[in-house]
């Protein structure tokens, strides 16, 4: 395979319909407090995995876990995986930090995410 190089699934995004209640849960269930959090975005770090808690699915209305892998050229994945069979639902956009991030939909219709760092 040609492109940039895949990283690996560092980050998982669950939609919660309560963030109190669901934060509560994965503090417990890990075993630590959240490194983020604010009132659209609950963020734990555990052993190199980044879980994410996003209200109603945030502004991209996820209705499902969406994991992300961490590419080194996002532009390039994008161009490789859609050349494959996956079609873009939501192009790249900064969500600060300098990170961007896109989402594609595999041809089965999975949504799965790409995260870049700058």
């Amino acid at each position: 395979m040609t492109g940039s190089s895949t990283q690996g699934i560092r980050t998982v995004l669950h939609p919660v319909s309560d963030l109190a209640k669901a934060k509560a849960m994965y503090a417990a269930l890990l075993g630590i407090a959240p490194q983020a959090d604010s009132p659209y975005y609950v963020g734990f770090d555990v052993e190199g995995q980044h879980i994410g808690l996003v209200p109603d699915g945030g502004p991209q209305g996820m209705t499902s876990p969406v994991a992300y892998w961490h590419v080194e050229d996002i532009e390039a994945k994008l161009a490789e995986v859609t050349a494959a069979g996956a079609t873009v639902t939501e192009a790249p956009h900064e969500v600060g930090g300098s990170r961007l991030v896109a989402t594609v939909t595999d041809p089965d219709g999975n949504l799965l995410g790409l995260i870049q760092d700058r």
